[in-house]
């Protein structure tokens, strides 16, 4: 066993959990701090190539530099406290981002209500469809 095994906390994962996801973005450190900002989160020390964004449970979204191409939109979706709702939308609007009540961005300046919660989408500046919402989809 070597040293850095030896450091290691033994832990115990009984089902499988998302750790962390990277992020494409033009400028890693202003990405971070946009997504941090609307969610109320902090950005993290930067870990080799990326800016974490902490959003609990142990669970980093990684923003990474991506110069050499175009960056393709990806959608995020986040499960939020009901309480906390307000003021994402209230800080998307001190930021100048238009939100909208529906993944295609047909509806601007409003929000959902699905499954008897409220929910939004928003374009990051890298171009990604991020969603905020208060309870999860129900699947068949």
């Amino acid at each position: 066993m070597t040293h850095a095994q030896q450091q290691q906390p033994q832990l115990s994962i009984t089902t499988v959990q998302l750790n962390h996801t990277a992020i494409y973005a033009k400028e890693r450190h202003a990405a971070a701090e946009f997504f941090a900002t609307i969610l109320g989160l902090k950005v993290g020390a930067p870990f080799g190539p990326f800016v974490p964004v902490e959003l609990g449970n142990g669970v980093t979204l990684d923003y990474y530099e991506k110069n050499d191409e175009p960056i393709q939109s990806q959608h995020y979706a986040f499960l939020v406290p009901d309480e906390q709702f307000d003021g994402m939308i209230a800080r998307l609007e001190a930021l100048g981002v238009t939100y909208y009540a529906d993944p295609h961005h047909t509806r601007p300046g409003g929000t959902n209500d699905l499954f008897g919660g409220r929910g939004a989408y928003f374009e990051d500046p890298n171009g990604h469809n991020m969603e905020i919402m208060t309870r999860p989809y129900v699947r068949p």
